[in-house]
């Protein structure tokens, strides 16, 4: 699994403090702290930054490159910061996040990643609302995303296809539907476009504590479908430790075993049977809760892991 670290991101009060002092240290402590938990990549999220995002997003990229030399992934709508973040990277090629299937990102966003040969990901979202199917997702891909690529001339094998993870509380429907799309999308193209998910997205809105489960639950679970890359928090053991054990085929402990069946389960496109669960074990039940919750057969509330 390639882990995309997610933890530069601006929203976040320390990151938001540190680019407005422009503090190095911070910044390269962090980079360092994620590629040595286990991220290939490393996000830089600077979100719209319309005034001074030419300026922020080539400084974070000489700051970070001065201390890991994986790949930086320009994370921000603002397409003159990323233009300048291409020309000032130095070490990996880069990934551009992101375009999408909107006419004026089409029509912008490839071209500069076709300039600067970086990898790009682009979303499943056209014009009007992010939709909810599947199929309909697939057919974004199939239908306007890959055609343009290649009247372009871009590399497949540099497209990232993004069905959208989001939250499910608020979202709920669309949660397993994402699932389905990854699937479907290893069988779209020939060669397949590579697989990629914001994976914390689908804890979004949920209270702190509940987070971890359901983002290290929808991981295995998107791991069955064959997803190829998450942007995610490598900082998060346990998160690190089930892919570790995904990857591995561990089955050496009883939760281990119930890891392997959920995975195995959606990759043979079943589901998780309340025979594959030993209910006695807490940790497991609420493993079970949380798989019925993003597969949306039991409403999602803050209270779901109390019922």
């Amino acid at each position: 699994m390639y882990i995309i670290g997610e933890n530069i991101h601006i929203v976040a009060p320390k990151v938001k403090t540190a680019v407005a002092e422009r503090d190095e240290k911070f910044f390269q402590d962090l980079a360092v702290k994620m590629v040595d938990a286990g991220a290939d990549a490393v996000d830089l999220n600077i979100g719209p930054q319309k005034k001074h995002g030419h300026e922020i997003l080539p400084w974070l990229v000489e700051t970070v490159e001065k201390v890991v030399d994986v790949p930086l992934v320009f994370d921000t709508t603002n397409l003159k910061a990323i233009e300048a973040a291409c020309e000032t990277v130095s070490k990996a090629q880069p990934i551009i996040n992101s375009t999408d299937a909107r006419e004026e990102r089409l029509a912008t966003v490839p071209a500069v990643a076709k300039k600067f040969n970086t990898r790009l990901v682009a979303l499943t979202m056209a014009e009007g609302m992010i939709p909810v199917g599947a199929d309909e997702r697939v057919s974004i891909a199939l239908e306007t995303l890959i055609p343009h690529m290649l009247e372009i001339d871009f590399p497949i094998s540099d497209l990232i296809i993004d069905p959208l993870v989001l939250t499910v509380s608020g979202c709920q429907e669309y949660c397993p539907e994402c699932i389905e799309a990854v699937r479907t999308l290893k069988f779209a193209w020939d060669p397949p476009p590579l697989t990629n998910g914001g994976l914390s997205n689908v804890s979004n809105a949920v209270p702190h504590e509940m987070r971890p489960l359901l983002n290290q639950t929808y991981m295995v679970m998107l791991m069955g479908a064959g997803i190829d890359m998450v942007i995610a928090d490598p900082l998060d053991e346990a998160l690190m430790e089930w892919i570790r054990i995904v990857e591995e085929r561990d089955d050496s402990t009883t939760l281990n075993q119930l890891l392997l069946k959920l995975h195995d389960r959606v990759e043979a496109m079943e589901e998780l049977q309340p025979e594959d669960v030993d209910m006695s074990d807490p940790m497991q039940a609420d493993i079970w809760k949380t798989v019925q919750v993003l597969l949306n057969k039991v409403i999602y509330t803050d209270s779901y892991l109390r019922v």
